[in-house]
């Protein structure tokens, strides 16, 4: 096995596996303001080099692969695209916020794993800075498994700005059964009509607003035919789960679901996840297994 990262210094690194690109992490994107600019992971595949994300999809142009990104920061839009406000619906305002790429600060590459731990600045569409952030990401090929790998997220976010920034998601402003924000990963088209996982379930979107440690999404693909499944862990509490089946495969741990959080002047939150990629379909039985990997690549 041989594992390996391509560092295009200053925009984005890829993480290649025997031949394979696992998943190109871009922090430093190009996108229009529209879309928030932010960090994202894509392509992402599997170990055979199943494609197992969306980009840019014409229905939501600011979907892009697996993103931290938030639709509710006080006044201010990290997710792009239009606001949801109450009685209003979907409003396009002038609040469209980024995640800009400050410093990478550490880079190592190991026998079965890659980290990139990078720093962010967040500003609001007026450029004002409001957000600093410490962001590391893994890339981790479990020993003794062929058919999976581990993406863990972490981060740290402190308010430096000198406004309430409460962070909550369109059902916090009277949206029904919304509660989308936090890691975002979005499937490719070819998963449209797949199956969520969690522990004990399998089916559909009556799993979306439910709570648990974990929550997987099997998908085929177009022209093989055959299937992935991808699973979350939550490594910071048990969440809420905003998921889709139906418009499209998305799955989300949403800390911010149906209560808002505080994040005044000064104050730091953290969170940390692991998102697994595995060959093949799941049930709940072999979804809970690769839940397993995916907390202990977190532990690590």
């Amino acid at each position: 096995m041989t594992l390996s990262a391509l560092h295009d210094v200053g925009r984005a690194l890829d993480v290649v596996l025997d031949g394979t690109t696992l998943a190109q992490y871009v922090y430093v994107p190009t996108d229009v303001q529209l879309e928030s600019p932010r960090p994202y992971v894509h392509p992402v595949r599997t170990r055979r080099g199943d494609l197992v994300t969306a980009f840019r999809p014409h229905d939501h142009v600011w979907h892009k692969g697996i993103a931290w990104s938030l639709p509710v920061v006080g006044e201010h839009n990290f997710w792009g695209g239009p606001t949801y406000v109450h009685g209003q619906g979907y409003v396009q305002l002038e609040n469209d916020g980024s995640m800009d790429h400050v410093a990478l600060t550490d880079l190592r590459v190991s026998p079965g794993r890659v980290d990139l731990t990078h720093t962010l600045a967040w500003h609001t569409q007026a450029r004002e800075h409001v957000i600093d952030e410490q962001r590391t990401l893994g890339f981790v090929v479990p020993a003794g498994r062929d058919d999976a790998w581990v993406l863990t997220f972490e981060t740290t976010m402190t308010n430096v700005s000198a406004d309430d920034l409460t962070i909550g998601s369109p059902t916090t402003r009277g949206r029904e059964n919304a509660g989308y924000g936090g890691l975002f990963w979005r499937g490719p088209r070819s998963f449209t009509g797949g199956t969520l996982l969690a522990p004990d379930f399998s089916g559909g979107e009556e799993a979306r607003g439910t709570r648990g440690p974990w929550m997987g999404f099997v998908g085929r693909h177009d022209g093989t035919g055959g299937s992935s499944t991808v699973v979350i862990v939550d490594g910071t509490d048990t969440p809420q789960w905003f998921a889709r089946t139906e418009q499209f495969g998305c799955l989300n741990p949403a800390p911010f679901f149906s209560t808002e959080v505080p994040f005044a002047p000064g104050d730091t939150l953290r969170f940390r996840y692991a998102v697994v990629i595995a060959d093949g379909a799941g049930d709940p039985t072999s979804a809970a297994a690769l839940a397993t990997l995916g907390t202990e690549a977190i532990s690590a």
